[in-house]
């Protein structure tokens, strides 16, 4: 059960924190997961959407390796929502199913080498506060510094992301697959 009261509509708030979820709203067509979390705090809850916008859709890193970093992120914080959620956009940008279930179980050697290089990234970073030099010198040659940057902010956003549904114990939605705890 979740500790703090889920907002799950604009209706439920009233004048400049509904004006806020609105905006929300309007950019992400609800305000589930964390944003139903995030709304206790509505300049925040907007800011944060902000930044969501230029993590998730924005910049020049693929898709791919920003859904492979947020899988790391919700299997290493074992963040129900985070975890479920990205396994359907696994899915939808062809992340292979194995190599979801690799990152699971923890198996990283079963992950292809190009995936396994931004899964490892993420790990070291999320477990050692710092990555090896040998594999920052790596990313750094494969994304260049810009996009080094926006996977680093990425892997950071969705720590935020999951530790918000974490510290509220934020459900999962049933239909998404859950790590096992």
């Amino acid at each position: 059960m979740a500790r703090l009261e889920v907002i799950a509509s604009p209706t439920a708030l009233t004048g400049e924190a509904r004006d806020i979820a609105e905006r929300i709203v309007d950019t992400r067509k609800s305000l589930d997961g964390p944003f139903s979390v995030w709304m206790h705090a509505p300049e925040w809850a907007e800011r944060v959407a902000h930044l969501g916008t230029l993590v998730r859709w924005e910049g020049t890193l693929d898709l791919r390796s920003r859904t492979l970093a947020a899988l790391q992120v919700g299997r290493h914080f074992r963040a129900q929502y985070v975890w479920g959620i990205q396994g359907v956009i696994a899915e939808e940008r062809s992340i292979a199913r194995a190599t979801v279930d690799a990152i699971r179980d923890e198996r990283y050697d079963h992950i292809p080498e190009a995936d396994r290089q931004i899964v490892e990234f993420t790990r070291q970073l999320l477990s050692n506060h710092r990555v090896e030099d040998g594999l920052a010198t790596a990313m750094l040659e494969r994304f260049g510094a810009d996009e080094y940057v926006q996977l680093t902010t990425c892997i950071g956003y969705y720590a935020m992301l999951a530790m918000t549904v974490n510290a509220a114990e934020l459900e999962p939605d049933p239909r998404h697959e859950a790590l096992d705890e």
